[in-house]
């Protein structure tokens, strides 16, 4: 009786079939978001490129800002550079 139980102690252990159960694969696969799918991106910068051309300064100097800006550990006071800007153009 000893020698079967060391047996089934040494024996290594196998996992059921049915201790896995199978997930349904839409469960897993991403859902695509149904948000806004009739707009056509081809044209992003027709806002800008249609603007008046004080608008289109504006937007060169503070897309200038954001550049150099980037590579800054720690950006600060952007939004005065950019209010400066704006009040610049408008003046």
């Amino acid at each position: 009786m000893t020698e079967n139980l060391i047996e089934n102690l040494i024996m290594p252990f196998k996992y059921q079939d049915s201790a896995i159960a199978p997930a349904p694969i839409g469960i897993l696969a991403e859902k695509r978001s149904g948000y806004h799918t009739d707009k056509d991106l081809s044209d992003v910068q027709q806002p800008i490129t249609s603007a008046p051309p004080e608008v289109q300064q504006i937007i060169e100097q503070v897309l200038e800002l954001e550049k150099d800006k980037l590579y800054m550990k720690s950006p600060r006071y952007i939004s005065d550079d950019i209010l400066k800007i704006i009040k610049e153009a408008i003046v």
